[in-house]
């Protein structure tokens, strides 16, 4: 089966970079600091500073229908997403579809191990090929663009980057739809959001992800959100005593008819931020407290990455903490979660990117598989595996591959989708889908009707303009046990 995209990106994406190192403009973006200011404590003896930045988000809301209210007639087959996204363009020749019979300049170096359920994955792969009859793989899924910014706009949202309007995330297209469970946010980043992957589109701000700042990787046990507790030398009662004044001054204004209805969506977000500050809940989701060695070890919190880090030694790596945060904060009621891993953009050297970081990301994913599947979470919990495109079918000059939207490799487990499937077939050399294409949006309809979210509902945006949530989408039953 040939898919026809548009690949006017491509030319440009084969232009020579250096060895090991990614697209310039990727890189640059990589370092941009992706978290909002966020302070929870209390400042100026009345207002509680994360209310502010709750109120300060939902500026210039829009005309929109639904909302929060979960949606009548669907079932909710899964209660909880974490998606771990790859940046860069995961290869999936060195991962999920060797070719282990085609010319060397298309396979690479790596070797196959055999998996669980029969089949084969790059030796890259070992832990997870165990668990393989746990996992649902699409080896054919279908993107549209090979640009680093425009392809992770597309991955996030479903839609492809117009200048006539703009589209919100997934996370947030559940947050308005489905709504809080209890007091943690419904839509939470770690530790910030992809800097390629859009906002909250059309939707109101306030539908945005709760990002939590500070790395669990980089902090680890000693990690916590950043303020995201009273500050030092102020209690609990005094944080009630000054509520308590805001509230009086707040009742006052009112009794003056002075803004009303500014002064009731303050009190919204007030109570919101108090909420989180003083719920112990909240305050151990965010945390790592009582989590065993055992765990630590079963995620590879002490795997070492193959890669020098900047003091030249090798370093353990930061995965295994972001995914053990990920499962407590689903445990605790988050819809849904995501975070990125490592840096795929392998011009050159496509051998030395994955040396540095597949033995991390094979311990961690089989860690976070069997752990929920451990607490009786695998079923309502999908952990979806995900990338802005794929790589080119053969090496370049340099040892590496280019970008490659017109077939890749995804990886799924949980949530209600086929245990052990291998979806779908790239040709002979993994360039092109040779059966059972899935498209980028069939595929997130697909999530969304497991969540309970009709992908074909229309939101109504700037008040008058009907939009799908995805567009012409199809749910994949083939993918679903």
């Amino acid at each position: 089966m040939k898919i026809n995209v548009d690949m006017a990106g491509e030319r440009s994406s084969r232009r020579r970079a250096s060895p090991v190192v990614g697209c310039p403009g990727f890189r640059r973006a990589s370092a941009i600091h992706r978290r909002a200011a966020l302070r929870a404590g209390l400042f100026g003896g009345l207002g509680l500073s994360l209310a502010d930045y709750l109120r300060l988000e939902a500026r210039g809301e829009s005309s929109i229908t639904g909302g929060a209210a979960g949606v009548k007639g669907l079932p909710q087959r899964i209660q909880s997403v974490i998606q771990i996204n790859l940046p860069g363009g995961f290869p999936h020749h060195e991962s999920f579809d060797p070719k282990p019979e085609a010319p060397v300049e298309y396979r690479g170096s790596f070797g196959v191990v055999k998996t669980s359920n029969g089949d084969v994955f790059s030796d890259n792969l070992p832990k997870i090929a165990g668990i393989a009859d746990k996992i649902t793989v699409v080896r054919s899924v279908v993107g549209k663009i090979p640009d680093h910014n425009l392809a992770m706009y597309h991955l996030f949202t479903g839609y492809t980057p117009t200048p006539v309007i703009d589209y919100p995330q997934m996370g947030s297209i559940v947050a308005h739809e489905l709504g809080d469970r209890g007091e943690l946010p419904c839509y939470v980043a770690i530790p910030g959001k992809n800097s390629f992957s859009g906002g909250t589109g059309f939707l109101p701000s306030t539908f945005g992800p709760f990002e939590t700042g500070g790395d669990p990787g980089a902090e680890k046990k000693a990690f916590k959100v950043r303020d995201f507790s009273l500050p030092g030398g102020l209690t609990l009662d005094r944080a009630n005593r000054r509520r308590t004044v805001r509230e009086a001054i707040e009742k006052r204004i009112r009794s003056l008819e002075a803004s009303p209805d500014v002064l009731d969506t303050m009190d919204e977000f007030h109570a919101k931020a108090y909420s989180l500050l003083t719920s112990s809940a909240a305050q151990n989701a965010f945390s790592f407290a009582g989590e065993s060695e055992e765990t630590f070890d079963l995620y590879g919190s002490r795997v070492i990455r193959e890669t020098k880090g900047p003091s030249g030694s090798s370093q353990p790596d930061t995965l295994a903490w972001r995914l053990i945060l990920a499962r407590r904060l689903v445990e605790a009621g988050v819809r849904f979660v995501t975070l990125d891993y490592g840096f795929w953009d392998c011009h050159g050297d496509v051998r030395g990117t994955c040396l540095g970081q597949m033995r991390p990301l094979d311990y961690a994913l089989t860690g976070l598989v069997t752990d929920l599947e451990r607490r009786g979470l695998l079923e309502t919990t999908l952990v979806w595996v995900t990338t802005e495109f794929g790589r080119t079918p053969k090496m370049n000059r340099d040892s590496g591959r280019d970008h490659w939207a017109r077939c890749y490799s995804m990886m799924l487990a949980g949530g209600g989708f086929k245990p052990g499937l291998i979806h779908g077939a790239s040709d002979s050399t993994g360039g092109e889908p040779d059966r059972d294409a899935v498209t980028l949006e069939n595929l997130i309809a697909t999530i969304y009707h497991q969540m309970g979210i009709d992908p074909n509902k229309e939101l109504v945006a700037f008040g008058t303009r009907p939009i799908e949530i995805i567009r012409d989408a199809e749910i994949v039953t083939e993918l679903l046990g």
